[in-house]
């Protein structure tokens, strides 16, 4: 059955198990993958590749067919689907996927694919096409964006903010989520795209908070020798810090409460993007809750220290940084 990328949320997950995305834009598939979920139950994710699954069937139905109490409601996503995985799919039509969402994701699949007319032309599953996105359609989201948040943005700018994005709806995404943490008032200027969107050719802060956050005092020191840091950027990192402390600090309080650290990260709110989890264990596996409080309880003097004193900011926030670096714990 065919639907469009914007009728996932509205499948039936108790009837449509087996899930076909295919196409060019891997943005919006993965965003789309996320979207896919058990609501307010936990979930177990697991990558598999085509390869993984032909060369071991058995193996692999014995995973996911296997049911725990400690794992249930499991996505499985099985990458780079072709032709040859459709008597897979056949079999798994006939097996009891009760708590199991199993989603293909392929590039281009021609017409005559046998994968995509299974996926097509059976009620039971779903095919869902991703075809580029063109300069409307992401303009329409960021207009959308804007409108929600109340920010203030000349159009000529929002059209800056698109060509910054490589017609790539996941960098686009991205970009308006660092707008929606960076930004410190409601009127955004084409000087503040520039500035937030120019992170990867100047700095990452995201990239340098992280860094501190595991302590790895090489990378971090790397960072903050390599850049020209402004009064301006001290603020946003103060934020960008506070931001992702307060974060783990949640995470930390659920992992005491739970004992089981990937079923908090999971079902995190907001959703934690797949390429951060990593990390973020990291974090919670290096810092006490305690720990984290005393943290933030220090970044809230520090943020009084740079309001008072914003020549020296700079200073000031390296100094707080590389602290954090080499704190024991």
């Amino acid at each position: 059955m065919i639907i469009k990328s914007n009728e996932i949320e509205n499948v039936n997950l108790k009837k449509n198990k087996l899930f076909l995305f295919y196409g060019k834009n891997e943005g919006f598939k993965k965003i789309s993958i996320n979207k896919i979920d058990f609501k307010e139950k936990s979930e177990n994710i697991l990558n598999y590749d085509e390869r993984d699954v032909l060369n071991n069937p058995d193996q692999f139905f014995n995973e996911i067919l296997t049911n725990s109490f400690f794992e249930k409601n499991k996505k499985l996503i099985i990458n780079n689907s072709t032709d040859k995985i459709t008597k897979i799919v056949e079999e798994l039509l006939y097996k009891d996927l009760e708590e199991i969402i199993i989603i293909f994701t392929s590039e281009l699949l021609e017409k005559k694919s046998k994968l995509r007319n299974l996926f097509e032309k059976n009620e039971n599953l779903i095919c869902v096409p991703f075809y580029p996105d063109t300069n409307e359609t992401l303009l329409r989201i960021a207009n959308s964006f804007f409108k929600e948040k109340k920010i203030s943005i000349a159009q000529s700018t929002v059209n800056l903010l698109i060509n910054r994005c490589n017609n790539e709806r996941i960098n686009l995404e991205n970009e308006l989520k660092k707008i929606e943490i960076f930004s410190t008032n409601k009127i955004i200027s084409e000087e503040h795209i520039l500035k937030l969107t120019n992170l990867s050719e100047n700095f990452d802060l995201s990239n340098l908070v992280d860094s501190c956050l595991i302590k790895n005092k090489k990378k971090t020191t790397n960072i903050l020798n390599e850049n020209n840091f402004s009064s301006t950027d001290a603020i946003i990192i103060l934020r960008v810090l506070s931001q992702k402390l307060k974060r783990i600090l949640r995470i930390s309080e659920n992992y005491v409460k739970f004992k089981n650290l990937d079923k908090v990260i999971n079902e995190a709110k907001p959703p934690i993007f797949w390429k951060d989890k990593d990390i973020i264990k990291q974090q919670i596996n290096l810092w006490k809750t305690k720990e984290i409080k005393d943290l933030i309880f220090k970044l809230n003097s520090i943020e009084l220290q740079v309001k008072k004193n914003i020549d020296n900011s700079i200073q000031l926030i390296t100094n707080f940084i590389l602290e954090i670096c080499t704190s024991k714990s």
